[in-house]
Protein backbone atom coordinates (compact mmCIF):
# COMPACT_ATOMS: atom_id res chain seq x y z
CA UNK A 1 0.00 0.00 0.00
CA UNK A 2 2.78 2.35 0.90
CA UNK A 3 4.66 1.46 -2.30
CA UNK A 4 1.58 2.30 -4.37
CA UNK A 5 1.17 5.59 -2.52
CA UNK A 6 4.85 6.40 -3.06
CA UNK A 7 4.57 5.50 -6.76
CA UNK A 8 1.50 7.68 -7.13
CA UNK A 9 3.31 10.63 -5.57
CA UNK A 10 6.29 10.07 -7.86
CA UNK A 11 3.99 10.02 -10.89
CA UNK A 12 2.43 13.26 -9.78
CA UNK A 13 5.83 14.91 -9.34
CA UNK A 14 6.93 13.69 -12.79
CA UNK A 15 3.71 15.02 -14.36
CA UNK A 16 4.16 18.37 -12.64
CA UNK A 17 7.78 18.57 -13.82
CA UNK A 18 6.77 17.76 -17.40
CA UNK A 19 4.05 20.40 -17.34
CA UNK A 20 6.44 23.04 -15.98
CA UNK A 21 9.03 22.07 -18.61
CA UNK A 22 6.47 22.40 -21.40
CA UNK A 23 5.39 25.82 -20.11
CA UNK A 24 9.00 27.03 -20.03
CA UNK A 25 9.58 25.77 -23.56
CA UNK A 26 6.39 27.48 -24.75
CA UNK A 27 7.40 30.78 -23.15
CA UNK A 28 10.91 30.51 -24.58
CA UNK A 29 9.55 29.83 -28.05
CA UNK A 30 7.14 32.71 -27.72
CA UNK A 31 9.98 35.04 -26.78
CA UNK A 32 12.08 33.80 -29.65
CA UNK A 33 9.25 34.55 -32.04
CA UNK A 34 8.91 38.12 -30.73
CA UNK A 35 12.64 38.85 -30.69
CA UNK A 36 13.56 41.87 -32.76
CA UNK A 37 16.10 44.60 -33.26
CA UNK A 38 15.52 48.08 -31.92
CA UNK A 39 17.43 51.31 -31.20
CA UNK A 40 18.37 53.17 -28.04
CA UNK A 41 16.67 56.39 -29.22
CA UNK A 42 14.08 57.12 -31.90
CA UNK A 43 14.76 60.89 -31.91
CA UNK A 44 18.18 62.49 -32.44
CA UNK A 45 19.29 66.06 -33.14
CA UNK A 46 22.62 66.60 -34.91
CA UNK A 47 24.30 69.88 -35.85
CA UNK A 48 25.75 70.62 -39.27
CA UNK A 49 29.16 69.01 -39.85
CA UNK A 50 29.06 67.22 -36.51
CA UNK A 51 28.31 63.63 -35.56
CA UNK A 52 25.90 61.82 -33.28
CA UNK A 53 25.40 58.09 -32.73
CA UNK A 54 22.63 55.64 -32.08
CA UNK A 55 22.86 51.99 -31.10
CA UNK A 56 21.09 49.01 -32.69
CA UNK A 57 20.59 46.06 -30.37
CA UNK A 58 18.42 42.94 -29.99
CA UNK A 59 15.86 42.84 -27.20
CA UNK A 60 16.25 39.03 -27.19
CA UNK A 61 18.94 36.70 -28.54
CA UNK A 62 18.37 36.17 -32.27
CA UNK A 63 18.33 32.67 -33.72
CA UNK A 64 19.42 33.72 -37.20
CA UNK A 65 21.75 36.24 -38.83
CA UNK A 66 19.97 39.44 -39.86
CA UNK A 67 21.17 41.60 -42.73
CA UNK A 68 20.29 45.24 -41.94
CA UNK A 69 20.23 48.06 -44.50
CA UNK A 70 19.57 51.60 -43.27
CA UNK A 71 17.67 53.84 -45.69
CA UNK A 72 16.81 57.54 -45.49
CA UNK A 73 14.14 59.65 -47.17
CA UNK A 74 16.85 62.15 -48.17
CA UNK A 75 20.40 61.62 -49.40
CA UNK A 76 21.50 65.24 -48.95
CA UNK A 77 20.95 65.93 -45.25
CA UNK A 78 23.10 63.27 -43.58
CA UNK A 79 25.26 60.19 -44.01
CA UNK A 80 25.32 56.96 -41.99
CA UNK A 81 28.28 54.81 -41.11
CA UNK A 82 27.76 51.93 -41.46
CA UNK A 83 24.67 52.04 -43.65
CA UNK A 84 24.66 48.25 -43.96
CA UNK A 85 25.69 45.56 -41.48
CA UNK A 86 24.94 42.02 -40.32
CA UNK A 87 23.65 41.35 -36.82
CA UNK A 88 24.84 37.80 -36.03
CA UNK A 89 22.67 35.15 -34.41
CA UNK A 90 23.27 34.68 -30.69
CA UNK A 91 25.22 37.95 -30.42
CA UNK A 92 24.88 40.20 -27.40
CA UNK A 93 27.00 42.98 -28.91
CA UNK A 94 25.50 46.30 -30.04
CA UNK A 95 25.96 47.94 -33.42
CA UNK A 96 26.82 51.65 -33.22
CA UNK A 97 25.81 53.83 -36.18
CA UNK A 98 27.37 57.27 -36.70
CA UNK A 99 25.26 60.10 -38.13
CA UNK A 100 27.00 63.05 -39.82
CA UNK A 101 24.91 66.15 -40.55
CA UNK A 102 25.38 67.78 -43.98
CA UNK A 103 22.39 70.10 -44.45
CA UNK A 104 19.55 71.24 -42.19
CA UNK A 105 16.25 69.42 -42.28
CA UNK A 106 14.22 66.49 -40.99
CA UNK A 107 15.17 62.96 -42.02
CA UNK A 108 13.69 59.56 -41.24
CA UNK A 109 16.06 56.60 -41.04
CA UNK A 110 14.40 53.20 -41.46
CA UNK A 111 15.81 49.68 -41.61
CA UNK A 112 15.25 47.07 -44.29
CA UNK A 113 16.11 43.39 -44.49
CA UNK A 114 15.22 40.32 -46.50
CA UNK A 115 11.59 39.19 -46.59
CA UNK A 116 12.09 36.57 -43.88
CA UNK A 117 13.52 39.08 -41.39
CA UNK A 118 11.63 42.29 -42.19
CA UNK A 119 9.48 41.83 -39.12
CA UNK A 120 12.62 41.74 -36.95
CA UNK A 121 13.79 45.21 -38.03
CA UNK A 122 10.48 47.10 -38.02
CA UNK A 123 11.40 48.91 -34.78
CA UNK A 124 14.75 50.10 -36.17
CA UNK A 125 13.90 53.66 -37.15
CA UNK A 126 15.22 57.08 -36.11
CA UNK A 127 13.79 60.56 -36.63
CA UNK A 128 16.81 62.79 -37.20
CA UNK A 129 16.74 66.58 -36.98
CA UNK A 130 19.73 68.31 -38.57
CA UNK A 131 20.06 71.83 -37.12
CA UNK A 132 22.20 74.81 -38.03
CA UNK A 133 22.74 76.18 -34.53
CA UNK A 134 22.44 74.89 -30.97
CA UNK A 135 21.95 78.48 -29.75
CA UNK A 136 18.82 78.74 -31.89
CA UNK A 137 17.54 75.48 -30.39
CA UNK A 138 17.88 76.90 -26.86
CA UNK A 139 16.38 80.23 -27.92
CA UNK A 140 13.39 78.41 -29.36
CA UNK A 141 12.94 76.49 -26.10
CA UNK A 142 13.04 79.74 -24.10
CA UNK A 143 10.47 81.32 -26.42
CA UNK A 144 8.27 78.25 -25.98
CA UNK A 145 8.29 78.43 -22.19
CA UNK A 146 7.75 82.20 -22.14
CA UNK A 147 4.69 82.07 -24.40
CA UNK A 148 3.35 79.09 -22.45
CA UNK A 149 3.53 81.16 -19.24
CA UNK A 150 2.17 84.30 -20.94
CA UNK A 151 -0.86 82.47 -22.35
CA UNK A 152 -1.49 80.69 -19.04
CA UNK A 153 -1.36 83.92 -17.01
CA UNK A 154 -3.39 85.89 -19.58
CA UNK A 155 -6.72 84.69 -18.11
CA UNK A 156 -6.17 86.32 -14.73
CA UNK A 157 -6.14 90.07 -15.44
CA UNK A 158 -9.80 89.79 -16.54
CA UNK A 159 -10.68 87.73 -13.46
CA UNK A 160 -8.92 90.28 -11.25
CA UNK A 161 -10.62 93.33 -12.77
CA UNK A 162 -14.02 91.61 -12.44
CA UNK A 163 -13.27 90.90 -8.78
CA UNK A 164 -12.10 94.47 -8.05
CA UNK A 165 -15.16 96.03 -9.73
CA UNK A 166 -17.63 93.36 -8.59
CA UNK A 167 -18.96 93.73 -12.11
CA UNK A 168 -18.58 92.06 -15.51
CA UNK A 169 -19.96 94.98 -17.50
CA UNK A 170 -17.85 95.42 -20.60
CA UNK A 171 -16.94 91.75 -20.86
CA UNK A 172 -18.78 90.19 -23.79
CA UNK A 173 -20.65 87.01 -22.85
CA UNK A 174 -20.42 85.59 -26.37
CA UNK A 175 -16.63 85.68 -26.08
CA UNK A 176 -16.70 83.87 -22.73
CA UNK A 177 -19.17 81.25 -23.97
CA UNK A 178 -17.20 80.52 -27.13
CA UNK A 179 -14.05 80.31 -25.02
CA UNK A 180 -15.37 77.63 -22.65
CA UNK A 181 -16.66 75.51 -25.54
CA UNK A 182 -13.36 75.86 -27.41
CA UNK A 183 -11.17 74.97 -24.45
CA UNK A 184 -13.42 72.05 -23.52
CA UNK A 185 -13.02 70.56 -27.00
CA UNK A 186 -9.29 71.31 -26.91
CA UNK A 187 -9.01 69.50 -23.57
CA UNK A 188 -10.90 66.50 -24.95
CA UNK A 189 -8.45 66.25 -27.83
CA UNK A 190 -5.37 66.59 -25.63
CA UNK A 191 -6.53 64.26 -22.85
CA UNK A 192 -7.70 61.67 -25.37
CA UNK A 193 -4.35 61.43 -27.16
CA UNK A 194 -2.31 61.72 -23.98
CA UNK A 195 -4.18 59.32 -21.67
CA UNK A 196 -6.23 56.88 -23.79
CA UNK A 197 -4.13 53.93 -24.94
CA UNK A 198 -6.52 52.90 -27.73
CA UNK A 199 -6.34 56.35 -29.28
CA UNK A 200 -2.55 56.36 -29.00
CA UNK A 201 -2.41 52.97 -30.73
CA UNK A 202 -4.70 54.21 -33.48
CA UNK A 203 -2.53 57.29 -34.02
CA UNK A 204 0.61 55.12 -34.13
CA UNK A 205 -1.05 52.83 -36.66
CA UNK A 206 -1.75 55.79 -38.95
CA UNK A 207 1.66 57.37 -38.36
CA UNK A 208 4.07 54.49 -37.67
CA UNK A 209 7.14 56.71 -37.56
CA UNK A 210 5.41 59.76 -36.12
CA UNK A 211 5.38 61.25 -32.64
CA UNK A 212 2.30 61.81 -30.51
CA UNK A 213 1.59 65.54 -31.06
CA UNK A 214 0.19 66.04 -27.54
CA UNK A 215 2.62 66.65 -24.68
CA UNK A 216 2.00 67.11 -20.97
CA UNK A 217 2.20 70.91 -21.18
CA UNK A 218 -0.60 70.84 -23.79
CA UNK A 219 -2.82 68.91 -21.37
CA UNK A 220 -1.98 71.23 -18.46
CA UNK A 221 -2.58 74.38 -20.51
CA UNK A 222 -5.97 73.28 -21.89
CA UNK A 223 -7.30 72.09 -18.51
CA UNK A 224 -6.03 75.25 -16.82
CA UNK A 225 -7.70 77.38 -19.52
CA UNK A 226 -10.98 75.57 -18.84
CA UNK A 227 -10.59 76.20 -15.11
CA UNK A 228 -9.89 79.92 -15.55
CA UNK A 229 -12.78 80.34 -17.99
CA UNK A 230 -15.17 78.60 -15.56
CA UNK A 231 -14.14 81.12 -12.88
CA UNK A 232 -14.94 83.95 -15.29
CA UNK A 233 -18.34 82.41 -16.06
CA UNK A 234 -19.15 82.14 -12.34
CA UNK A 235 -18.29 85.83 -12.02
CA UNK A 236 -20.78 86.54 -14.79
CA UNK A 237 -23.50 84.90 -12.68
CA UNK A 238 -22.66 86.54 -9.35
CA UNK A 239 -21.39 89.99 -10.28
CA UNK A 240 -23.29 92.93 -11.71
CA UNK A 241 -23.86 92.47 -15.42
CA UNK A 242 -26.61 94.95 -16.39
CA UNK A 243 -28.47 93.77 -19.53
CA UNK A 244 -25.62 91.70 -20.93
CA UNK A 245 -26.42 88.19 -22.11
CA UNK A 246 -25.36 85.62 -24.68
CA UNK A 247 -26.67 86.71 -28.08
CA UNK A 248 -28.98 84.63 -30.26
CA UNK A 249 -26.30 84.61 -32.95
CA UNK A 250 -23.89 82.96 -30.52
CA UNK A 251 -26.56 80.43 -29.55
CA UNK A 252 -27.06 79.63 -33.23
CA UNK A 253 -23.32 79.16 -33.84
CA UNK A 254 -22.98 77.00 -30.73
CA UNK A 255 -25.97 74.96 -31.90
CA UNK A 256 -24.20 74.21 -35.17
CA UNK A 257 -21.06 73.19 -33.28
CA UNK A 258 -23.14 70.99 -30.98
CA UNK A 259 -24.67 69.19 -33.96
CA UNK A 260 -21.22 68.56 -35.45
CA UNK A 261 -19.87 67.16 -32.16
CA UNK A 262 -22.94 65.04 -31.36
CA UNK A 263 -23.22 63.58 -34.86
CA UNK A 264 -19.48 62.84 -34.91
CA UNK A 265 -19.70 61.14 -31.52
CA UNK A 266 -22.66 59.08 -32.74
CA UNK A 267 -20.79 58.00 -35.86
CA UNK A 268 -17.77 57.05 -33.74
CA UNK A 269 -19.97 55.13 -31.31
CA UNK A 270 -21.53 53.27 -34.24
CA UNK A 271 -18.08 52.41 -35.65
CA UNK A 272 -18.74 54.44 -38.80
CA UNK A 273 -15.69 56.60 -38.07
CA UNK A 274 -12.82 56.13 -35.63
CA UNK A 275 -12.73 57.89 -32.28
CA UNK A 276 -9.49 59.53 -33.39
CA UNK A 277 -11.44 61.14 -36.25
CA UNK A 278 -13.99 62.37 -33.69
CA UNK A 279 -11.17 64.11 -31.79
CA UNK A 280 -9.94 65.66 -35.03
CA UNK A 281 -13.44 67.04 -35.72
CA UNK A 282 -13.48 68.51 -32.19
CA UNK A 283 -10.14 70.19 -32.90
CA UNK A 284 -11.53 71.68 -36.14
CA UNK A 285 -14.40 73.21 -34.17
CA UNK A 286 -11.87 74.64 -31.71
CA UNK A 287 -9.90 76.21 -34.58
CA UNK A 288 -13.09 77.79 -35.93
CA UNK A 289 -13.87 79.21 -32.49
CA UNK A 290 -10.36 80.69 -32.28
CA UNK A 291 -11.03 82.57 -35.52
CA UNK A 292 -14.40 84.05 -34.55
CA UNK A 293 -14.34 84.43 -30.76
CA UNK A 294 -12.77 87.93 -30.71
CA UNK A 295 -15.35 89.47 -33.04
CA UNK A 296 -18.16 89.92 -30.46
CA UNK A 297 -15.89 91.73 -27.99
CA UNK A 298 -14.49 94.02 -30.68
CA UNK A 299 -18.03 94.93 -31.81
CA UNK A 300 -19.14 95.52 -28.23
CA UNK A 301 -16.22 97.90 -27.61
CA UNK A 302 -17.10 99.75 -30.82
CA UNK A 303 -20.77 100.12 -29.91
CA UNK A 304 -19.96 101.31 -26.38
CA UNK A 305 -17.07 103.47 -27.61
CA UNK A 306 -15.27 102.16 -24.55
CA UNK A 307 -13.05 99.30 -23.39
CA UNK A 308 -13.99 99.70 -19.73
CA UNK A 309 -14.49 96.29 -18.15
CA UNK A 310 -12.37 94.56 -20.79
CA UNK A 311 -8.89 93.89 -19.43
CA UNK A 312 -6.05 95.15 -21.57
CA UNK A 313 -3.72 92.97 -19.47
CA UNK A 314 -5.30 89.92 -21.04
CA UNK A 315 -4.60 91.35 -24.49
CA UNK A 316 -0.99 92.32 -23.76
CA UNK A 317 -0.18 88.83 -22.47
CA UNK A 318 -1.99 87.19 -25.37
CA UNK A 319 -0.08 89.43 -27.78
CA UNK A 320 3.21 88.46 -26.10
CA UNK A 321 2.39 84.76 -26.32
CA UNK A 322 1.20 84.92 -29.92
CA UNK A 323 4.21 86.95 -31.08
CA UNK A 324 6.70 84.61 -29.41
CA UNK A 325 4.86 81.60 -30.83
CA UNK A 326 5.25 82.93 -34.36
CA UNK A 327 8.87 83.90 -33.73
CA UNK A 328 9.53 80.36 -32.52
CA UNK A 329 8.05 78.94 -35.72
CA UNK A 330 10.22 81.28 -37.82
CA UNK A 331 13.34 80.39 -35.81
CA UNK A 332 12.66 76.68 -36.21
CA UNK A 333 11.97 77.06 -39.92
CA UNK A 334 15.35 78.79 -40.34
CA UNK A 335 17.28 76.46 -38.05
CA UNK A 336 15.90 73.28 -39.64
CA UNK A 337 15.43 74.72 -43.14
CA UNK A 338 11.76 73.82 -42.87
CA UNK A 339 9.88 76.78 -44.37
CA UNK A 340 7.28 74.35 -45.68
CA UNK A 341 5.94 74.07 -42.11
CA UNK A 342 4.91 77.75 -42.38
CA UNK A 343 4.11 78.33 -46.04
CA UNK A 344 3.21 74.77 -47.03
CA UNK A 345 0.74 74.33 -44.16
CA UNK A 346 -0.06 77.86 -42.98
CA UNK A 347 -2.86 76.93 -40.56
CA UNK A 348 -0.94 77.22 -37.27
CA UNK A 349 1.03 80.30 -38.31
CA UNK A 350 -2.09 81.88 -39.81
CA UNK A 351 -4.10 81.36 -36.62
CA UNK A 352 -1.32 82.88 -34.55
CA UNK A 353 -1.08 85.87 -36.88
CA UNK A 354 -4.87 86.29 -36.84
CA UNK A 355 -4.93 86.38 -33.02
CA UNK A 356 -2.05 88.87 -32.88
CA UNK A 357 -3.80 91.17 -35.37
CA UNK A 358 -6.93 91.13 -33.19
CA UNK A 359 -4.76 91.92 -30.15
CA UNK A 360 -3.32 94.92 -32.00
CA UNK A 361 -6.84 96.07 -32.84
CA UNK A 362 -7.87 95.78 -29.18
CA UNK A 363 -4.80 97.81 -28.15
CA UNK A 364 -5.76 100.49 -30.65
CA UNK A 365 -9.27 100.55 -29.21
CA UNK A 366 -7.95 100.87 -25.67
CA UNK A 367 -5.02 103.25 -26.14
CA UNK A 368 -6.08 105.30 -29.20
CA UNK A 369 -9.74 105.17 -30.25
CA UNK A 370 -11.43 105.15 -26.81
CA UNK A 371 -8.66 106.28 -24.50
CA UNK A 372 -10.75 109.17 -23.14
CA UNK A 373 -13.90 107.11 -22.66
CA UNK A 374 -15.49 107.00 -19.21
CA UNK A 375 -16.46 103.86 -17.36
CA UNK A 376 -20.13 104.23 -18.15
CA UNK A 377 -21.49 104.40 -21.64
CA UNK A 378 -24.62 105.40 -23.48
CA UNK A 379 -24.76 101.85 -24.76
CA UNK A 380 -27.93 99.94 -24.02
CA UNK A 381 -25.76 97.34 -22.28
CA UNK A 382 -25.11 99.61 -19.33
CA UNK A 383 -28.04 102.03 -19.13
CA UNK A 384 -29.58 100.21 -16.19
CA UNK A 385 -26.55 100.69 -14.00
CA UNK A 386 -25.39 104.16 -15.00
CA UNK A 387 -27.40 105.84 -12.28
CA UNK A 388 -26.10 103.41 -9.66
CA UNK A 389 -22.48 103.75 -10.73
CA UNK A 390 -22.41 107.52 -11.27
CA UNK A 391 -21.71 108.21 -7.62
CA UNK A 392 -18.76 105.80 -7.48
CA UNK A 393 -17.57 106.33 -11.04
CA UNK A 394 -14.61 108.58 -10.27
CA UNK A 395 -13.18 106.17 -7.67
CA UNK A 396 -13.67 103.10 -9.87
CA UNK A 397 -11.93 104.78 -12.80
CA UNK A 398 -8.72 105.02 -10.81
CA UNK A 399 -8.79 101.25 -10.34
CA UNK A 400 -9.90 100.18 -13.79
CA UNK A 401 -7.97 102.62 -15.93
CA UNK A 402 -4.78 100.56 -15.44
CA UNK A 403 -6.38 97.54 -17.06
Amino acid sequence: MSKKTHQTRMDRHVSTFRLAFLLLVTVALGKAQTSQLTVDSHDITVLLNTTETFVVFANEVLTTDVQVTLNTDSDDHLSLNPARFTYPAGSTQNQTVVITGHSAGYVKVVADSDAANNELVKDVFVRVTVAKSRALIYTSLVFGWVYFVAWSVSFYPQIWINFRRKSVEGLNFDFVTLNIVGFTLYSMFNCGLYFVKDLQDEYEERHPLGVNPVMLNDVVFSLHAMFATVITILQCFFYQRAQQRVSYIAYGILGIFAVVVIVSAGLAGGNVIHWLDFLYYCSYVKLTITIIKYVPQALMNYRRKSTSGWSIGNILLDFTGGTLSMLQMILNAHNYDDWVSIFGDPTKFGLGLFSVLFDIFFMLQHYVFYRHSRKTSSSDLTTETEAQNRSTESQSDVTTEKY
